[in-house]
């Protein structure tokens, strides 16, 4: 797994499990390299990743990990999961202005995540 954060990184299904449990915060999206909502908030992510340091960001490919796509009840895509000490805490749906976005993953994440 790679262990850079500066970016959101693809994560397989054999990867899921350690990745949700790397930091305290950890943020997936769930996307299709077809869906073009998702190629939108891509690079929204990828700010995001950027800007919160302790926050991990990772993407999984709904049509390269099915099971785990099933597995979450992904039915509609782009969709953020936001995962906090290893467990879901919301879900995100749609791709939403970075403002609004970061507004909805910061309140989970300790207050100096707030300072950038």
């Amino acid at each position: 797994m790679v262990a850079n954060n500066d970016r959101a990184i693809e994560i397989t299904e054999k990867e899921f499990e350690d990745t949700i449990v790397e930091k305290e915060i950890v943020v997936i999206d769930f996307y299709a390299d077809w869906c073009m909502p998702c190629l939108m908030i891509a690079p929204i992510v990828e700010e995001l990743a950027n800007q919160l340091k302790e926050i991990k960001f990772a993407r999984v490919n709904i049509d390269e990990n099915q099971k785990l796509s099933d597995k979450f009840k992904i039915t509609s895509i782009p969709c953020l999961v936001i995962f906090k000490s290893g467990k879901e805490v919301e879900r995100i749906t749609g791709a939403l202005p970075e403002e609004v976005l970061e507004e909805k993953i910061v309140k989970y994440a300790a207050p100096k995540v707030l300072n950038k």
